[in-house]
């Protein structure tokens, strides 16, 4: 009668069935197997930087309405979510930027006082956007307005800065 063959070891079955557990159990290899995914997950979070969600950028040129929608003296407060006030005062119609030349915050226009006033530091601007209190260095910035087909439009693309003599530009302002 041939030989039986003799039956496998029951340790060496056991020494390859829990090999994988053995070798991730062992700390080094956890270790760089922690080190390797962090490195990954930070080349995906790089790569992914490069890659913007953002599709398209507002357009520079906004389209604000007709001259006489516009009263003299008063602030138009329409456009404050595109950075736009749009001012009419003494015979002329022009556009401030709404950020503060101090810190960027956004001012508040103030009807009763006739004021621009800054919430973050206080700065204060008059109607035209001259600045006359608190820290900030220069007076507002003026964006470019045309009129175009019976309507103003103001083109954000160009801006014009009163200390640099800017405002008298016949771009920054329309007169009537």
């Amino acid at each position: 009668m041939p030989a039986k063959p003799a039956p496998a070891k029951s340790a060496d079955k056991d020494d390859r069935r829990w090999f994988l557990v053995k070798v991730f159990s062992n700390s080094v290899v956890m270790a760089w197997t922690a080190f390797t995914a962090a490195i990954a997950a930070m080349t995906l979070g790089t790569a992914r930087f490069m890659f913007p969600n953002v599709l398209a950028e507002p357009p520079n040129k906004v389209r604000i309405g007709e001259k006489n929608n516009f009263e003299d003296g008063k602030v138009s407060e329409a456009y404050k979510d595109r950075a736009i006030w749009v001012v009419r005062y003494q015979g002329k119609i022009y556009a401030l930027n709404t950020m503060c030349t101090h810190l960027g915050c956004t001012p508040n226009w103030l009807e009763a006082d006739k004021k621009f006033k800054c919430p973050c530091h206080g700065s204060g601007f008059y109607i035209t956007g001259v600045n006359f209190e608190g820290p900030a260095p220069r007076p507002l910035e003026r964006w470019a307005i045309f009129e175009e087909e019976g309507q103003l439009v103001v083109d954000k693309s160009k801006k014009f800065q009163k200390e640099l003599g800017q405002w008298d530009n016949p771009e920054s302002f329309i007169k009537l």
